[in-house]
């Protein structure tokens, strides 16, 4: 009746983790000149650092969850090798790609969400890595014959990251705990959840490929909900999200204990919450089902109060099992048909060049990347390579930023650990901005 089927998840079940990941630095760069005989310091000869590598994340359909995060929650990406004399650049540090499931919402430490990857080898850029300083081969000019200074590497982004998975499913099966979810899922695919008679069997979400014909249908099955499920009550609230993504909810009712808990009432709770969880799911398409067949005696359906068009099957016996699996399929293919594919993203996050100004205490604070740039060289002991690290304040805005911000000649500047004495050449300035 159903082809072959293959398991989704065999390991520990883990959908939510916060790592923290590195790029990799980058590579200081070299001040060298040519040695001859005869002649102490000839031309500039330093070669330049490589940049640090990126870090990216990546869907990959064959990553079943995000366990690895879970046992490894720092990654650090290659930093860039320093330049050395003879013009020998450093050699870039290598990106580090880090695969994770299909279904990963990515969020940045204020929550924000920056991607939701959905499609195999869909990726996003999560931190850079840091520039590679140049040698002083780079700032010959003109007016700068021989410098005898060079770029220190800029560091790499550190960020801070939370990874949440949703399954992805055709159909998410939610009821009461011990209803038969696994059991049904365990009979129409190769999928082998745990599986016993007594309540909360299922602790994580199962996911089965069901084959019909040369059609594919993936079920989910969501751990067991009680009344209160949405608000934390039990063990299903934390796999709710889980059916954010399915195209539709098969609603299995258990008709085992008529007494204590009927079909109708279960039915009315489970619709409770996800109404509570998110209106938008509890309005997604459902097909009520009613589990256990077995157990009804004639006559005892038809008095349960349940609609009309009820699916009623035994994952036991098989009965109407083949009749629910492709009226799931039919519903499915109409939703498919009515709604377009929902689509990944990646928010687009521009590269700072920007700069702020804060005055903490005495001290004005400059932060920003154009601002560290200004002051990453390697020896700022040098008079010659002071002198350019003033010009590219100037150049950046910073000295006239801190002019307008109430800074005055004698006041200290931070920018990054490098701390000095506001002085500005007024008149310079001026004529830089003429």
């Amino acid at each position: 009746m159903f082809g072959a089927a293959y398991p989704i998840f065999t390991h520990m079940f883990i959908d939510r983790v916060t790592i923290k990941v590195h790029a990799g630095n980058g590579g200081a760069g070299v001040a060298s000149f040519l040695r001859r005989k005869g002649l102490p310091k000839g031309r500039p000869n330093g070669g330049s650092g490589g940049s640090g590598g990126n870090v990216v994340l990546v869907a990959d359909v064959a990553v079943p969850t995000l366990l690895r995060f879970e046992r490894h929650p720092i990654w650090k990406a290659a930093s860039g090798v320093h330049g050395e004399g003879e013009l020998r650049h450093g050699k870039r540090g290598d990106h580090l790609t880090l695969t994770v499931p299909l279904g990963t919402t990515v969020k940045d430490s204020d929550g924000v969400t920056i991607a939701d990857l959905v499609e195999d080898g869909q990726e996003v850029l999560i931190a850079r890595g840091g520039r590679g300083g140049r040698g002083n081969a780079a700032f010959v000019s003109p007016q700068r014959k021989a410098p005898t200074f060079a770029e220190q590497g800029e560091y790499g982004e550190v960020v801070d990251l939370h990874l949440e998975m949703k399954l992805l499913a055709d159909a998410a099966l939610i009821g009461y705990p011990n209803a038969g979810k696994s059991t049904l899922i365990a009979r129409v695919s190769a999928a082998k959840p745990k599986i016993a008679d007594y309540p909360f069997t299922t602790l994580t979400p199962n996911l089965g490929v069901v084959s019909l014909g040369d059609q594919e249908l993936v079920l989910a099955d969501i751990p067991g909900l009680v009344e209160g499920a949405a608000s934390g009550k039990g063990l299903g609230h934390e796999f709710l999200r889980h059916t954010e993504r399915a195209r539709a909810l098969i609603v299995l009712l258990d008709p085992s204990n008529l007494q204590d808990d009927t079909p109708s009432r279960q039915l009315e709770v489970l619709m409770q919450e996800l109404e509570a969880h998110d209106p938008q799911i509890a309005a997604r398409r459902k097909i009520i089902a009613v589990a256990k067949a077995d157990v009804l005696e004639e006559g005892e359906l038809a008095a349960l109060n349940l609609p009309e068009d009820v699916s009623v099957f035994s994952s036991l016996t098989g009965e109407g099992v083949e009749a629910l699996m492709y009226r799931i399929a039919e519903v499915v293919a109409e939703v498919e048909r009515e709604t377009p594919e929902r689509e990944g993203y990646v928010l687009h996050r521009p590269l700072r060049e920007d700069f702020t100004i804060n005055r903490e205490g005495l001290v004005w604070v400059v932060e920003g990347l154009s601002a560290i740039r200004a002051v990453n060289l390697s020896d700022l002991t040098n008079p010659e390579a002071a002198q350019y690290v003033s010009e590219r304040l100037v150049r950046s805005g910073v000295v006239r930023g801190l002019i307008d911000a109430g800074a005055e000649a004698g006041d200290d500047v931070r920018i990054g650990t490098i701390v000095f004495t506001f002085d500005p050449d007024v008149e310079d300035i001026e004529e830089d901005y003429l």
